[in-house]
């Protein structure tokens, strides 16, 4: 005689955080539902322009760490469409060319390694307030402008309920996402050990702090590689 027949358990992922500011938050949560996830959109940060001068002088060309530089920098943009662009990764890259710019280069490693294997000459780095520094080789000279800065949001109410009830994993673009998710988690008193922790590159992981449930560390820092490591961390029973 047959046994019982046990019910089989549905597979279930978890639920996914994105915390980037606008606009890439959306464009990331559409990559996500590419990717089969349920994805829930919490920004940290609304992103503000800066009021900014272009320095006088010729560019040998643009470097630009984020896409968010083409939606916030405003009318200074139109003088320097002649001046290629070498943009950190794909999406600052696309982002440039749907602005009317020339992109030389698509870095795949971040800003730091790209800038150090640029040609001799003067580069224009428009940049946010928050950004890491630079150390260009001999010959290469960088001036940074701030065009965009990012102001501070609390956590979105419905992304606290989510943390406080189940397992999550939390997509981390940013430094100063990471340093602003760990003090709202610590304010509201939510559990660092059920939220997985995936990150765009290893000096985020190192802002996010300890005692999360894990870190996990994109193997290039774009979206391209940053969801497939989260499709893994949110896929459970």
């Amino acid at each position: 005689m047959a046994g019982p027949v046990r019910a089989m358990i549905p597979a279930r992922n978890r639920p996914l955080l994105v915390l980037r500011p606008e606009p890439g938050n959306t464009a990331t949560c559409r990559a996500a539902h590419a990717h089969g996830l349920h994805t829930h959109a919490a920004p940290l940060f609304a992103y503000g322009a800066q009021t900014w001068a272009l320095p006088g002088g010729d560019w040998a060309g643009l470097l630009i760490g984020s896409a968010a530089v083409f939606a916030h920098a405003g009318q200074n943009l139109g003088d320097l469409l002649p001046v290629p662009v070498h943009a950190v990764g794909p999406t600052t890259a696309r982002a440039a060319q749907g602005a009317g710019f020339t992109v030389a280069h698509t870095g795949n490693g971040g800003l730091a390694p790209m800038v150090a294997a640029l040609p001799p000459g003067r580069y224009l780095r428009l940049a946010g307030a928050e950004r890491i520094t630079l150390t260009p080789p001999p010959g290469v000279e960088v001036i940074d402008v701030v065009v965009y800065a990012a102001r501070p949001l609390p956590l979105a109410r419905d992304a606290a309920r989510l943390i406080a009830s189940e397992p999550v994993v939390v997509l981390l673009h940013s430094a100063q996402a990471a340093r602003h998710f760990a003090a709202q988690c610590d304010s509201l008193d939510l559990p660092r050990q059920s939220v997985a922790l995936a990150c765009l590159a290893p000096r985020i992981a190192d802002a996010a702090g300890k005692n999360w449930q894990t870190v996990a560390i994109a193997p290039r820092p774009d979206d391209e590689a940053l969801l497939p490591l989260a499709r893994q961390m949110c896929q459970i029973v």
